[in-house]
């Protein structure tokens, strides 16, 4: 009986799709960087992983996150920044600006609550351990007051076992 060997996937779909969903990101922060600023009621929680690489964010505030943090960019937010591969944006903190600057890859979540829209990146303990072509995405809708039940996409239906 001969072993049949799984293919092997040579185009990294994981890594393309996760890629995609984090355009999603950085075009959402595109819209919120134009003159007139976030349109309408739309208001976003950006957590992440504040020991990333690429990640820069000031040592007193690197202090009180040490692995990750969450900002909400709604009315006060300057200078927001928008890269190909990474974002900055100034904020306060205790009434101080502070400039952060980190990749989309840093990011695990992307909430804008006004919408019940959620983006959720599960990122690899170690580079080493996983390798980002097996991290995972979902795309979920936290669920409403009324009888719609959470919607979630998953693309772990998608891989061959």
């Amino acid at each position: 009986m001969a072993d049949e060997t799984p293919p092997v996937d040579e185009m990294h779909y994981e890594q393309l799709a996760q890629d995609a969903l984090r355009g999603v990101i950085r075009s959402a922060l595109e819209r919120a960087a134009m003159p007139e600023g976030i349109p309408g009621a739309h208001h976003f929680y950006i957590t992440f992983k504040t020991r990333a690489a690429g990640v820069s964010v000031p040592p007193d505030v690197m202090a009180k996150y040490p692995d990750e943090m969450t900002v909400v960019l709604q009315h006060q937010y300057w200078d927001l920044k928008v890269e190909p591969d990474r974002f900055s944006v100034m904020l306060k903190f205790g009434g101080m600006p502070k400039v952060l600057s980190m990749p989309y890859a840093a990011v695990t979540r992307f909430y804008d609550p006004s919408v019940q829209f959620l983006l959720q990146f599960e990122m690899p303990a170690m580079p080493e351990e996983a390798p980002a072509e097996e991290a995972t995405a979902t795309i979920e809708t936290p669920p409403s007051t009324g009888d719609d039940g959470p919607k979630v996409v998953s693309l772990d239906q998608f891989r061959k076992k």
